[in-house]
């Protein structure tokens, strides 16, 4: 154990101890490497007075590491067996900061609200599977995350933060930047995991800000990103006919919000989905 933090023997130790086997239904894939999570919570640059917000929390790995440089960390493990064993880990390899962890155990997709003060950082290792439903969920419903560090499947890291006109970029790339900046803030190894996955993982940063100004709501906004890559090979007109009721009605829609019929998905902004969005034929 380097400073408190779990290495390779000590996660298999705890996970035998515990009766506790990985499972790829919940996409558990743990951390062994101490030097990983260092560098996660220094790219994470949190404040002292940070409420960190921490999905997925597992055997404790990033746990520790957090714990010395916030105020507090919320761990929201769906696991009971893992939510279970947190608490005693973290008072065993450091009982001086145990008073600053609350564990919630929950479906982070179903978590509407945390204990104690509002979480102001989400840093989490987040399940493959569920990555990107979870992380636009919780910008939703926990507004006052102002920055956040997450782990993902490298192939979605492309993704979230790709920017519009580039090969990755869609949905979920659209739908994160109604609510954040969003970048790729370092790449990891599958070799840091056990057990080790048959994919590398990306490190994202997404820093609040405000959303677009429009006059629709976020879900008349995120319809037309839908509906937008649904058919991401076909033009905007053609894609958007269903939504607006005819592709001579997307055809206008369009043309009101300053877009050109013929452009694909692809090359809209978040923006630019608000101004469809808010000349849909129903909407004016």
């Amino acid at each position: 154990m380097a400073g408190g933090l779990l290495g390779p023997a000590e996660i298999r130790a705890l996970a035998d101890a515990h009766g506790i086997r990985p499972t790829k239904s919940l996409g558990q894939n743990f951390v062994v490497d101490p030097n990983t999570v260092r560098r996660i919570v220094r790219t994470a640059d949190l404040r002292p007075d940070d409420i960190v917000l921490e999905v997925g929390s597992g055997l404790g790995s990033l746990t520790l590491a957090l714990l010395p440089v916030a105020r507090r960390v919320v761990a929201v493990e769906i696991d009971p067996v893992l939510a279970a064993t947190l608490p005693v880990t973290v008072e065993q390899h450091r009982p001086d900061l145990a008073d600053r962890l609350e564990v919630v155990t929950a479906d982070a997709l179903r978590l509407s609200a945390v204990p104690g003060p509002r979480p102001t950082a989400l840093v989490a290792n987040l399940p493959y599977n569920i990555a990107v439903p979870v992380l636009l969920h919780l910008l939703e419903a926990v507004p006052s995350l102002r920055q956040c560090l997450v782990m993902v499947q490298a192939e979605v890291a492309d993704r979230l933060a790709a920017p519009p006109g580039s090969r990755t970029y869609g949905v979920p790339s659209a739908k994160a930047a109604w609510w954040a900046d969003v970048s790729r803030a370092g790449a990891v190894p599958r070799t840091v995991f056990w057990p080790a996955p048959n994919v590398d993982s990306g490190l994202v940063r997404l820093t609040r800000r405000p959303p677009p100004d429009t006059t629709v709501s976020r879900a008349e906004v995120f319809a037309v990103v839908d509906a937008a890559f649904a058919q991401r090979r076909k033009t905007l007109r053609a894609a958007l006919a269903g939504w607006a009721g005819s592709p001579g009605a997307a055809e206008d829609a369009l043309r009101a919000a300053g877009v050109d019929p013929g452009a694909r998905g692809e090359a809209l902004g978040i923006a630019e989905f608000a101004a469809v969005a808010a000349h849909r034929p129903s909407a004016t």
